[in-house]
């Protein structure tokens, strides 16, 4: 039941969370501060939530800021606390507030400014931005700061005024409804937790009327029990380090900074230095413990030193809080989680986080590479296939890659290893220094950098001392003066690059176990050094940031494009990045994948960022979505393009055999398996094509002649548009790629052929005399409206190849005809499948297969049907044309580019499209013309799910006019315009369809074509 209230109340505040950033008149927090041990982390802290604020992840009407402690000195918790007291007033003082400045005011201050010396990774970057091992709904990894953030969202309505202090080590999970705010002084959160922790914590004693009487600081269990801190179920009430403040107690605090309102320096200096370096939690709450005596008072345990100077501002704090009380808010059910040591750490995020599988905690966060090996916890990890990792160890921040092998236990962070080996139990973490050396600091996980060797303070497995011994080390090599803790020894190698770092870490594992040599320990002792505090304070944070964040948008493009390959749907895939959405980091990650990526994967990364980029109205690198919408296109187009060059035609043995050669081709209709045929389907799945050759009013409306000219040139005429043209240089040929040139079919036809080079430079005069003349090639489609849907271009190329090879001598059969047609299309840029130009090289139903593969061999199948049927079917079909002209090219793109983006509907529109295909085959062999008809009607339903465009105002009302008169309906070609095919009911005659769309739609251009069915 615990579990369930905690879950559900952490979905509460998640959503709390979201209320924050999405509306205006939520109740938030007025001011955010958070405090830090120097400059250098400060900027670190302000790094962190000004890329939050970039991104949208913190509500941006709150003030926030960082403070330091002043002047580089550590000034104790209380001192931090009186320098957040001192921002506030000046900063509210100069926007004109009243006599109190924190009045009507809700702060939260999270007090984050150790040297986190018990989990030395995160010394420099700050245990505050620490990871917890929980992946954000938003899709990123969480840290502390993100959970402090989402959990005390729903605070501030909870509280007309006032300030929540929080310890930055410490994960509260709680109901925010359960607090009481309404106190007078100061209120202590608290919440239940058993003896056994309670004594290494404070604990609070309640008065018996939910006031602190008494605050209880590391004591043991049997003076818990003797003072009554313990309930009847073994728990007391544990100090969470979460204390409620209100305006009138931050006020009295201020008057010891302040005089007349006003900073006075000389207060300020005296209770902000290292000197007192007074404590929040001993200095500030303590005399608000109602049983708190000012000599007990004294005698409390101090963050520095017990002097005079801390005396002497006891006194005075005192005399200005004890007055005031301290509520008890007793949260239960409740969790305190508290990240102490790096022993606690990796048994958080290994084993105990197990526990935690309620909150959605898990071992992988934002991690790729061995996702299915559950014995190790990785968070922002980037894992490579063949490196090894041992069992429950710890990896962040970091790249392992090679035939890297990872200790059992072993923590490693901030690193970028590649075949290097980190023993079991050992802790590796990466600093780049900002003079741009790197160190690798190492240490056991079991190691207290507090301890000292004279204590017998141990280093990686051994004492201290016996590291010295082993490796005849001197007092003076470690540490420079008396302070011999383990945390200023100077044990880790100043490093050009993060190679040297990694050779250096095993060669200081080497000089703990025993294994090194003279080389290695030489090699040690001869380098600059740094120890953990040293290199800590040398840190250069924001790189090290920077790197995290640069490895964060590898993993994310890595996890993004693995989903591509994996055909989920692009705007599915797109939630890996959550909130944030693309970034141009991002970007570039996504853009060197699709440069090492197989061409399927290429075609996808630039589909997917091309529709972000279109959706969100955004550019990268200064180019336009449609650049990568383009490169995307332009892939498939050059795959296709490429095969078609290796197998163009070898003109060697060309001649011209006879004066003149006419080629005239029908036009085709599509029934089933449309859009199948177009790339890259029809290279990635196959494809599977039912349709039929058709005469238009009794014509082959296809028509192409070639002609012998005795002069060495090349001649050109289309006669339907009525221009004539002519070449007489191989350049004037190759330029092909115009759209708008009424040639550029010409010329394709010839280069697809291979009577003209397609690059580099040739006389044309010399080819045209060794195949024996000049060339006149004339095209026309006589009466077959621009835009039809009949597959005219497609076949007006295949005539043209046709009529060239025919004219050249060549015996090319269909087949090998559709192949360098195919090329010759890729050679206009002109895209589109291959079933036009085999459903109109003859005549006839023509059920047309493909394998997978760049190159497509066609199998065509030519369906012999009954006469009985054949006759049927003549009668039964007609042609209506729409009066409107398609417009492919846009339908080609919206089509293909559904498909590339694995959108459902079309992956599923185009399987059922093939399977469709044979079952029309199969009715009409069985002579069904009806169940023909229905399968007709269900492809029609699927080319509307694949394209809306199919379809339009004017397509419907055509349908709805005659659907009593048909019983099958289908577009022809890409759909949008053209033609409508229909099979009209039994006994319907299509004059009866002509008069009803005459009707309705006169004069209009609508109307019912004479069409003939080649069988």
């Amino acid at each position: 039941m615990k579990n369930l209230f905690l879950q559900q109340s952490y979905n509460d505040s998640w959503e709390d969370y979201e209320r924050s950033l999405n509306k205006s008149s939520y109740i938030k927090w007025d001011y955010v501060i958070l405090t830090s041990s120097n400059e250098e982390q400060a900027q670190t802290y302000r790094e962190q939530i000004e890329f939050r604020l970039k991104n949208g992840l913190l509500p941006d009407s709150a003030h926030y800021a960082v403070l330091p402690d002043p002047d580089g000195k550590r000034v104790g918790s209380g001192g931090a606390t009186f320098n957040v007291l001192r921002y506030i007033a000046e900063r509210e003082q100069e926007a004109g507030c009243g006599e109190n400045p924190f009045k009507d005011r809700r702060i939260l201050v999270i007090h984050s400014g150790g040297d986190s010396k018990r989990v030395p990774q995160y010394s420099a970057i700050g245990k505050l931005f620490s990871p917890v091992p929980r992946e954000l709904p938003d899709g990123r990894g969480s840290t502390l700061f993100d959970e402090f953030m989402i959990g005390m969202s729903g605070v501030p309505s909870r509280i007309k005024e006032g300030m929540l202090v929080l310890s930055g080590d410490v994960l509260l999970l709680f109901n925010p409804l359960q607090i009481d705010a309404l106190f007078d002084g100061a209120a202590a959160i608290s919440i239940k937790e058993n003896v056994e922790t309670g004594k290494d914590h404070g604990v609070f004693l309640n008065d018996g009327n939910d006031y602190v009487g008494q605050f209880l600081h590391k004591q043991s269990e049997e003076h818990l029990r003797e003072v009554g801190a313990v309930n009847d179920q073994g728990c007391v009430d544990l100090d969470t380090g979460a204390v409620l403040f209100d305006c009138n107690l931050m006020m009295s605090l201020f008057s010891l900074i302040s005089t007349d309102g006003k900073i006075d320096k000389e207060k300020f200096d005296t209770f902000v230095s290292e000197e007192a370096r007074i404590s929040f939690y001993g200095d500030f709450l303590y005399p608000l413990a109602k049983d708190s005596t000012l000599e007990s008072y004294y005698e409390q345990a101090a963050e520095g030193v017990i002097n005079d100077t801390l005396t002497a501002c006891r006194t005075k704090i005192w005399d200005v809080v004890h007055d005031y009380s301290m509520k008890l808010i007793c949260l239960s059910p409740a969790e305190f989680i508290h990240f102490g040591t790096t022993r606690e750490l990796r048994q958080l995020v290994t084993s105990d986080v197990n526990d935690y599988g309620f909150l959605s905690w898990s071992k992988k966060v934002m991690s790729t590479g061995a996702e299915e090996n559950d014995s190790f916890a990785a968070h922002n990890a980037y894992i490579g296939h063949a490196a090894v990792i041992g069992d429950n160890c710890y990896i962040e921040n970091s790249y392992v890659l090679g035939e890297s092998v990872i200790g059992s236990g072993a923590v490693v962070s901030n690193l970028h290893l590649r075949n290097c080996r980190v023993p079991e139990n050992t802790v590796w973490h990466g600093l780049t220094l900002k003079n741009g050396k790197y160190v690798i600091r190492v240490y056991g996980v079991q190691d207290n950098p507090k301890d000292r060797l004279k204590n017998g303070g141990r280093f990686s497995g051994i004492s201290i001392a016996e590291f010295m011994e082993k490796n005849s080390l001197e007092y003076s090599q470690l540490w420079d003066d008396d302070e011999d803790y383990l945390w200023f020894a100077k044990l880790y190698p100043v490093c050009d690059t993060r190679e040297q770092a990694a050779e250096m870490a095993e060669i200081i594992c080497r000089m703990t176990d025993g294994t090194a040599s003279e080389n290695d320990i030489n090699a040690w002792k001869n380098s600059e050094r740094e120890s953990l505090y040293s290199s800590f304070n040398s840190a250069d944070v924001l790189k090290d940031l920077a790197f995290e964040h640069e490895l964060e948008s590898r993993i994310l493009a890595n996890r993004f494009t693995r989903k591509l390959s994996d055909n989920v749907y692009y705007e599915d895939a797109l939630k890996v990045f959550g909130r944030r959405g693309i970034t141009e980091d991002i970007c570039s990650e996504l853009m060197a994948d699709a440069e090492n990526s197989s061409e399927d994967l290429k075609i996808r990364i630039y589909y997917a960022l091309s529709r972000f980029m279109k959706k969100n109205k955004i550019k990268f690198d200064g180019k336009p979505y449609d650049y990568f919408e383009s490169k995307c296109f332009n892939e498939i187009l050059e795959l296709i393009y490429n095969d078609a060059v290796k197998n163009l035609p070898d003109s060697d043995n060309y001649r011209i055999t006879t004066d003149e050669v006419s080629v005239q081709l029908p036009v085709r209709v599509n029934w089933g398996g449309g859009w199948t045929d177009t790339p890259p389907h029809c290279n990635e799945k196959g494809g599977v094509v039912l349709n039929t050759a058709i005469k238009l009013k009794g014509i082959y409306p296809v028509q192409v002649c070639v002609k012998k000219l005795d002069k060495l040139y090349i001649e050109f005429e289309s006669q339907d548009v009525g221009v004539k043209g002519s070449a007489e240089t191989v350049a004037e040929i190759q330029d092909c790629y115009n759209p708008y040139d009424p040639f550029a079919l010409h010329k394709a036809a010839l280069i697809a052929c291979g009577i003209v080079p397609q690059k580099g430079s040739a006389e044309l005069k010399d080819i045209l005399k060794r195949i024996g003349g000049g060339i006149y090639i004339s095209t026309q489609v006589v009466g077959v409206p621009k835009g039809s849907g009949l597959g005219t271009s497609s076949i007006l190329s295949a005539a043209c190849v046709k009529a060239l090879m025919t004219f050249l001598g060549q015996d090319t059969d269909n087949s090998r005809i559709s192949e360098i047609v195919l090329g010759m299309e890729q050679i206009m840029s002109t895209g589109g499948g291959w079933q036009d130009q085999v459903g109109g090289l003859t005549t006839g139903i023509k059920f047309i297969r493909s394998k997978p593969g760049v190159h497509q061999s066609l199998d065509v199948e030519h369906i012999k049907l009954s006469e009985e049927t054949q006759k049927e079917l003549q009668d039964r079909f007609a042609l209506i044309y729409t009066g409107q002209r398609r417009l492919a090219r846009n339908l080609l793109r919206d089509v293909v580019g559904n498909y590339i983006g694995a959108r459902p509907e079309s992956v599923s529109a185009l399987d059922k499209m093939a399977s469709l295909a044979a079952l029309m085959k199969f009715e009409l062999e069985r002579g069904n013309v009806d169940a023909f008809a229905k399968l007709l009607d269900q492809h029609w339903e699927l080319s509307k799910q694949l394209d809306a465009g199919s379809t339009n105002t004017c397509i419907d009302q055509i349908f709805m006019s005659c659907d009593d008169l048909i019983c099958g309906k289908i577009i022809s070609g890409a759909g949008g315009g053209g033609f409508l095919q229909v099979i009209l009911k039994k006994g319907v005659t299509k004059q009866q369809l002509r008069e009803r769309i005459k009707e309705l739609f006169q004069d209009s251009g609508v109307d019912v074509w004479d069409c003939e069915l080649l069988f």
